[in-house]
């Protein structure tokens, strides 16, 4: 058989198992019965994509056999093979949708099978910056656990996300390999069509970051193929439906390489049956480029390891988490005063630890000097130690300044980690990372706890007190430059974010001084001053510059926007947004629902339901993406009257910015514990329930003028 009759063949196989399932299922449920994936805004994600149109019951699933049908036409040319592999990829969808038919919960740990929208969203950061330069898809299984190990582990190592299928997870099982949605590796069945779920991803990035409209399946491909850097391998004996599969991939231009004899398609599909080369052909054949930094510690270290958690009974010591004395400072000094790559212990190192798991005290002090570095940028450097050290296999960072919490596991120990290989990661990614400002680093670990608390009397304290006096004066009003963030554009092209002092980036990972160091470092990069000239309206926070800059960086697909107005030409949304806020007419206010929070809002839609509206660099008036830092600014919405206006937010998020925003709240209305005015989940979010709780409060929205 030709590869085109092998990829026929398949997908014929495919749509009659979609077939059968869906008659099953009819005959059980009733062709009325609900269709639906969880957590997702999407639908059947693909087939949506395709037709424009959402599966709502079992009964709407014949539609989507019937696309199926309609793409298999079976003649001798690549590009009718290609089709076919989709078609194959909508009857594993409908295969896939069918066993959340027949059980809410058809899937078991360790398996995911369909990853909702939540979770792709927060992958949009890591994915924007390069902390997640890939994505592998890892189908059938290796020789053996060992090289399944390996091949695994190497991705991880160089922080793709890597997603399997068959048997590879019972592989991954068998060679210890932790898995998770933390640490990149998620497997997601044991069926071949649960491949679909990674479609399924790639195409509701489309959806979330590109604003691809649905019903465009040629402008999906197109996207997929230029935005999204996955690959598949292929392994072991390759059936029929496996083949149809990987045409589906091919046709989303995602390449596949296997370790069996197939017809070599240059590009597209490749045999490569030496392990020890195929994570690096993988990787040429998608066009990836890892940038690694050498650091000669003995474990592993990729920004995959970032969600490791270390639990007590894993532990081999911990430091500070309000146990132990534990801070962290980054302090600029002369270049005089240094002396480059100079890593020093004061104190014991933890292998004289006598009682496991033990706590010790830990201050981590870097100093650094260049030519061009600022003090505006140590808080900017010093924040990304927690990234450092979270990029080490078997250690855990959480916390900043004299809040951290550091732990450091056992297996980690035995494979020789110690403090001095600390030293080294900060030293090594302060120079790769801030090598056009840092000339010099040099590292100093206290674990000495009378030194510690002397050094920080002596160095952090003051220098922490200076930087909040700094930032207290840092408004939107202060400065006289603005900056662009354009990170987001690799997903969401048409999406630029303006950063000012007061408003954060809207995944919340941005701050103004983040983006001016950003600039200094590399002027060519996502980061521009925008400087603020010709006002146009204070109040709404409209500037000529800012237009005309947001303009040119978004290829003119914006003509103005601005940055103190829900109502009137928002800032858009890409996709990795914190938190968005929308109208809640009847209330004369704004409801904010933040990314975590996956129930319904007042204004009778999820988080993922609003984000359909607002993401993909497009301004929907009326709706607006954020950061959680936002909310308690002025500066919010003060076109419509600011913070004031908010009537309902998860309770979650109201305890997180109440210091802030009842500070704010008491200095704009004069109004005590203004939080405890709006209404959260835990009171209700029908809208009944709601407005009487507002009445009752005595809302100040209530007096504000009409929104609408």
């Amino acid at each position: 058989m030709s590869l085109t009759d092998i990829i026929f063949a398949g997908s014929k196989t495919a749509l009659q198992i979609a077939e059968e399932s869906v008659a099953k299922a009819i005959a059980a449920k009733g062709k009325d019965y609900r269709v639906a994936f969880p957590e997702t805004a999407y639908s059947l994600p693909l087939i949506y994509a395709i037709t424009g149109n959402k599966t709502s019951t079992l009964d709407d699933l014949q539609g989507g056999l019937s696309l199926v049908k309609a793409l298999i036409v079976e003649e001798e040319d690549l590009g009718k093979a290609l089709d076919a592999g989709i078609a194959t990829a909508v009857a594993a969808e409908i295969i896939e949708a069918v066993k959340f038919v027949q059980d809410d919960n058809p899937y078991n740990p360790p398996c995911f099978g369909f990853i909702t929208d939540a979770v792709i969203r927060s992958w949009g950061v890591g994915l924007v910056m390069g902390d997640i330069p890939g994505v592998a898809v890892i189908v059938g299984e290796c020789p053996d656990k060992e090289t399944a190990s390996n091949l695994i582990k190497d991705y991880q190592a160089k922080g793709l996300l890597t997603f399997l299928v068959g048997g590879v997870i019972d592989q991954a099982i068998a060679a210890g390999i932790k898995t998770g949605v933390d640490l990149r590796i998620l497997p997601l069945g044991y069926d071949i069509t649960s491949v679909v779920h990674v479609v399924s991803v790639a195409i509701r990035a489309a959806l979330i970051f590109g604003a691809v409209p649905p019903g465009q399946p040629d402008e999906f491909k197109q996207y997929t193929a230029k935005r999204v850097k996955a690959f598949v391998n292929a392994l072991g004996p390759l059936n029929e439906v496996v083949v149809a599969a990987g045409a589906g991939a091919i046709a989303l231009g995602f390449p596949v390489l296997s370790d069996q004899e197939v017809p070599e398609v240059p590009g597209a599909l490749m045999t490569e049956k030496n392990y020890d080369k195929l994570v690096g052909a993988s990787l040429e054949a998608r066009g990836i480029k890892i940038k690694m930094t050498r650091i000669p510690i003995p474990v592993c270290f990729a920004a995959a390891f970032e969600g490791e958690r270390i639990r007590k009974n894993e532990m081999f010591v911990e430091f500070g988490g309000g146990r132990t004395e534990s801070w962290e400072l980054v302090r600029q000094i002369s270049l005089t005063e240094i002396e480059d790559h100079k890593i020093t212990i004061i104190g014991e190192d933890i292998d004289i630890l006598k009682e496991i798991p033990g706590k010790m005290p830990l201050a981590v002090l870097v100093e650094v000097a260049g030519k061009n570095m600022q003090e505006d940028f140590e808080p900017v450097l010093e924040r990304r130690i927690h990234y450092f050290i979270n990029y080490v296999e078997g250690l855990m960072h959480v916390g900043q300044r004299d809040t951290t919490w550091i732990r450091v596991g056992k297996e980690a120990f035995a494979k020789g980690l110690r403090l001095q290989h600390i030293g080294e990661v900060i030293y090594a990614k302060m120079l790769d990372e801030f090598g056009a400002v840092v000339d010099k680093c040099q590292v100093t670990l206290i674990t000495d706890e009378n030194i510690a608390k002397d050094y920080k009397a002596t160095y952090a304290i003051p220098k922490y007190r200076a930087r909040d006096e700094r930032i207290a004066n840092l408004t939107d009003d202060t400065v006289d430059t603005f900056y662009s963030c354009t990170l987001c554009q690799s997903f969401a092209p048409s999406h630029v974010c303006v950063v000012t002092p007061e408003r954060l980036g809207l995944c919340g990972a941005v701050s103004w001084l983040d983006s001016k160091a950003t600039f200094e470092l590399d002027p060519t990069g996502p980061s521009k001053p925008i400087p603020k000239e010709n006002t146009l309206d204070q109040v709404k926070g409209s500037w000529q510059s800012v237009n005309e800059a947001v303009q040119a960086l978004s290829q003119g697909s914006l003509g103005q926007i601005t940055l103190y107005s829900l109502m009137e030409d928002p800032m858009t949304s890409c996709g990795c947004f914190e938190c968005i806020a929308g109208i809640m007419p009847e209330a004369n206010g704004v409801i904010i629902v933040n990314r975590e929070f996956s129930g319904v809002s007042p204004v009778g839609m999820t988080f993922g339901e609003l984000a359909s509206m607002t993401g993909g660099g497009v301004q929907s008036p009326g709706f607006m993406g954020h950061g959680r830092q936002f909310i308690s600014s002025r500066k919010f919405i003060s076109a419509e009257g600011g913070p004031g206006r908010i009537v309902w937010m998860p309770k979650e998020l109201k305890d997180y910015v109440a210091d802030k925003l009842n500070k704010t709240a008491k200095e704009l209305y004069d109004i005590d514990n203004f939080t405890d005015m709006i209404c959260d989940e835990t009171i209700g979010t029908e809208t009944e329930t709601v407005m009487t709780f507002l009445a009752e409060k005595g809302h100040p929205a209530f007096n504000m003028e009409s929104l609408l």
